[in-house]
């Protein structure tokens, strides 16, 4: 009887499949590969606007002006050269020397608007952090003590915003005389009920937060708390304030300048220049156009850059 044998095939050994090649990406639309770019140079724009970069940098301009004004100066101010007065500038056909002109008296018309600006800035600056100190401490006052404080307050505001500034400028200077401190001083008034207002309506909805709250409940002092806590909230919108009321000061200033109750002699100002100048409009108009387009870059720079740091700081229009 023969036995079945099953006969056993070697195993076949496994061949290695080869890995599959990725595919191609396929190729980015023309137009898809230059979105990109074209949307960061939006968003660029839309952040920081031609006209805002402008104002940026003709503030930082001024500034340095200001304070490098002795050294940027051809000459002294107050040089007069009667050989060359009312003398056109170099793009006129006037000398290399002068190349603004020069005023009727012979001084050089480059030289005063160096230090004009010095004055002028100096003056706004200094009246601004006045005005705006004034303004936000009663503001913050009115807010904590509320009561008959607040009213008083409330009664000096609308009485500084129902009295023309300019009337009570002109009575002041009048009475007590003019000197650059009582000038400084007095511009320090302007503005400062505007202030006052907003960082009282801002302080008493700040009150009413968590964090206010909290740091009262663990101790901390009336001045802890508005100047570590309540101030820093709001400062945001009191800067874009102040921001909008140095172009005012400047305009102001150099309204009183031009109307001879500002900066006297021998000092000079943008206002000063502007109101010396307005007898030779016709024979000279560059001692007039010279610090008046100063005047005005300044201002518009100072209200565009304003008016942007609005936008950014606020967070309801972003």
């Amino acid at each position: 009887m023969t036995d079945n044998v099953t006969v056993l095939s070697p195993p076949v050994p496994a061949v290695p499949l080869a890995p599959l090649a990725p595919a191609a990406p396929a190729p980015a639309p023309a137009m898809a590969q230059g979105a990109a770019p074209r949307h960061a140079l939006s968003r660029l724009l839309k952040a920081w606007p031609p006209l805002v970069m402008f104002g940026i940098a003709w503030v930082l301009v001024m500034l340095v002006v200001a304070l490098f004004a002795d050294v940027l100066a051809p000459m002294s101010y107050s040089h007069l050269d009667l050989k060359a007065r009312l003398a056109p500038p170099s793009f006129m056909g006037g000398s290399a020397e002068h190349w603004l002109g020069t005023d009727e008296l012979g001084r050089d018309v480059l030289s005063r608007l160096v230090i004009s600006v010095r004055i002028s800035l100096l003056v706004a600056f200094v009246s601004t952090v006045l005005s705006a100190s004034v303004g936000v401490l009663l503001g913050i006052l009115a807010a904590h003590f509320r009561g008959w404080v607040e009213q008083v307050v409330l009664t000096l505001i609308d009485f500084q915003a129902s009295m023309p500034f300019m009337i009570i400028a002109l009575a002041v200077l009048a009475f007590f005389g003019n000197t650059l401190p009582l000038f400084i001083a007095l511009m320090g008034f302007y503005g400062w009920e505007r202030a006052a207002r907003i960082a009282r309506g801002l302080t008493i909805a700040a009150n009413e937060q968590g964090y206010a709250a909290a740091a009262r409940e663990i101790g901390a002092s009336p001045l802890r708390v508005y100047g570590a806590h309540v101030l820093p909230n709001i400062a945001s919108t009191l800067i874009v304030s102040v921001t909008l009321t140095f172009p005012e000061v400047i305009l102001l200033e150099s309204g009183l300048s031009f109307l001879g109750l500002g900066v006297q002699p021998p000092m000079t100002s943008l206002g000063n220049m502007v109101g010396y100048g307005r007898e030779y409009l016709q024979t000279a108009p560059w001692i007039l156009l010279a610090p008046s387009a100063v005047i005005v870059l300044t201002t518009f720079s100072v209200s565009m850059v304003g008016d942007w740091l609005r936008d950014r700081l606020d967070p309801t229009l972003r």
